[in-house]
């Protein structure tokens, strides 16, 4: 299972053909391929022929003397088209970095960025659903699933890319797929392997005398701090 991580910055936030759109300034891919880090990453500055907003150039310290004489996005897209082939792309936040993407091929020449690729998963949409109501940025995710992020002092495509790589491993353990190597099955040479649970069984660890009684002393303190009403009390 190929997976990259993708991550951008861009000159602003509007992606908008139609109006004076941003651009993008820097793409960073990370690879994944079976919950393994391979080292086969990518990564461009790109030169976004117009100058970044103060708010992004904060966000990013990417200035439009350094990216002066770095390519435009048309002479690197077939790379990175090349690159990201029938893989599931993983991003924070997908809708922003998408449409960037697909506003950069448009203008390229090229048709949208999913026509090119396997699926998109959103990790901030996963965030919601595993922790709701909390903050689920990229930062506030290293914190919680103890990802090193100290060396990010400003955001940069690539390190934010390796940084939700990480933060993904973390939210996905323990539903690692049962994988195997088949050569010929698929274009990718995975094929997901049924395994019948039925034939394993497993351990049954009872509770000891010392805990019986601890667990005895909770529902009688429960029972108090009801008066009376616990359910086991009215089933009784």
């Amino acid at each position: 299972m190929r997976q990259i991580f993708l991550d951008t910055e861009t000159t602003g936030f509007n992606a908008n053909l139609a109006q004076n759109p941003d651009r993008m300034v820097e793409i960073g891919c990370v690879e994944l391929v079976n919950r393994k880090l391979t080292g086969n990453n990518l990564h461009f500055y790109l030169n976004p022929e117009r100058d970044s907003d103060e708010g992004a150039l904060r966000v990013h310290g990417l200035t439009t003397e350094f990216l002066s004489d770095k390519p435009k996005f048309a002479a690197i897209a077939k790379d990175l088209l090349d690159y990201v082939a029938g893989a599931e792309i993983i991003i924070h936040n997908a809708p922003f970095d998408l449409s960037f993407l697909d506003a950069e091929l448009v203008r390229a020449g090229h048709q949208p960025f999913k026509k090119y690729i396997g699926s998109v998963t959103d990790t901030l949409v996963m965030a919601k659903e595993m922790f709701p109501g909390k903050r689920n940025s990229l930062d506030a995710l290293c914190d919680r699933l103890e990802v090193d992020n100290s060396g990010r002092t400003l955001h940069g495509a690539l390190l934010d890319a390796e940084l939700l790589a990480d933060v993904y491993i973390n939210m996905t353990r323990g539903q690692d797929a049962l994988l195997m190597e088949v050569g010929s099955s698929n274009e990718s040479g995975i094929k997901v392997v049924q395994v019948d649970l039925r034939g394993f069984e497993l351990p049954v660890v009872a509770a000891n005398a010392q805990e019986l009684a601890a667990h005895d002393e909770v529902l009688v303190q429960m029972d108090k701090s009801s008066g009376g009403k616990t359910l086991w009390r009215k089933l009784a």
